[in-house]
């Protein structure tokens, strides 16, 4: 059972909006906010589940960053429609009283930070974040810091948009390496923040990245591409320029992705991207949950899945290791964290014959000891 859930109508496109907070801890809950069309309460509600265990998965109990609640949000809507930002402005005007006290929200599918912070202003809020600033011990010192680490860029692209794909790229390599495979392909569907850092940063570990998937479709060659060039020159939404592709680079339709021969698939776009359905088409040996339960249950792989909760809790996670000081305002401070808890995390789940159920068993242990001491 959920501890709370809003559904909200939109007075003017009569678009459909949720709240889910499946959990609070010190009377908070973290959790993302996405806009696409389709979305739903059962989808909201399982992210936000999600998000309890990726949150206990992180605690340490030595730590200023206490593991928080889990929670999301959803608008069903077309993020490319015109009007998106206008709906956007409207859903967090009527959920403000969460936001304000409860719910500590950034970017996900659809949505990026600094569409979210516009309509934060707008309504007249102080922060998307602002339920969590009586936990801290130095509201001023601790906003300062995230700011400052919101201004770090890494060859030529934000920290805040690199966090969560390096994090998946911590989880792949220590996937390669369970797995011993030599010379390792991947492919990526997605190449928004979390896909398209995860490309960067498996590439320059060796990793040949064979194709990518936007929301126009597949481009693809077998002797990789060039994802630092691609990885530039995207739009807003992670749309790939397909005038910066090399003449033996290949375009595909979008319903090939799967089709892609590669030993590492990294699903970083939707939810329920493999499914019963389709699941016979992967032929990698390694999927890694970029994206937010992109593999149903119901979905027979004879892979190994590196779960969600393990896999992107990075880009969460760093916002924490931040405000609340167990890192500093830098590159190089967060990688360090986030290879290191990731790739202990990985290791831990894939020691176990289910990695989902291993990580299921560690979060629910930690949520334990987080309620014991809260």
């Amino acid at each position: 059972m959920s501890y709370l859930e809003v559904t909200w109508t939109d007075p003017a496109t009569h678009a459909k909006g949720y709240l889910v907070i499946d959990r609070l801890v010190r009377g908070v809950s973290s959790g993302g906010l996405r806009m696409r069309a389709g979305c739903t309460l059962d989808e909201v509600r399982g992210l936000a589940r999600g998000m309890t265990a990726k949150e206990a998965l992180n605690y340490d109990p030595g730590a200023r960053y206490v593991p928080l609640g889990g929670a999301k949000g959803g608008i069903d809507f077309d993020p490319y429609d015109p009007r998106a930002q206008d709906v956007l402005t409207d859903y967090l005007h009527a959920m403000s009283p969460y936001v304000e006290r409860f719910w500590t929200l950034g970017e996900d599918l659809g949505l990026r930070q600094s569409a979210i912070d516009e309509a934060i202003a707008k309504i007249g809020l102080r922060s998307s974040i602002q339920a969590v600033y009586p936990l801290l011990d130095d509201e001023h010192e601790a906003r300062r810091r995230l700011a400052d680490a919101f201004q770090v860029t890494v060859d030529g692209v934000g920290l805040d948009e690199l966090v969560g794909g390096y994090g998946v790229a911590q989880a792949a390599l220590t996937g390669i390496e369970h797995l011993g495979l030599s010379n390792p392909t991947a492919f990526v569907q997605g190449f928004g923040s979390m896909g398209g850092a995860t490309a960067r940063y498996l590439a320059r570990n060796g990793v040949r990245v064979v194709g990518l998937a936007d929301v126009h479709g597949v481009v693809a060659n077998p002797d990789g591409l060039d994802v630092e060039t691609l990885l530039l020159s995207r739009d807003p939404h992670g749309g790939i320029d397909r005038t910066k592709l090399r003449d033996h680079d290949l375009q595909l339709p979008g319903d090939q992705w799967l089709d892609v021969e590669a030993d590492v698939l990294v699903p970083a776009a939707t939810s329920y991207a493999i499914n019963a359905d389709n699941a016979h088409r992967v032929r990698a040996k390694l999927v890694v949950e970029a994206a937010n339960m992109p593999v149903t249950e119901d979905a027979r792989l004879d892979a190994v899945v590196i779960p969600d909760v393990v896999a992107n809790s990075a880009t969460n996670s760093w916002w924490w290791w931040t405000l609340f000081g167990d890192i500093e305002a830098t590159a190089e401070s967060a990688f360090a964290k986030i290879a290191t808890t990731t790739r202990r995390l990985t290791r831990l789940v894939l020691a176990e014959p289910s990695p989902r159920a291993a990580a299921r068993r560690i979060a629910a242990e930690a949520t334990e000891e987080i309620a014991r001491r809260f």
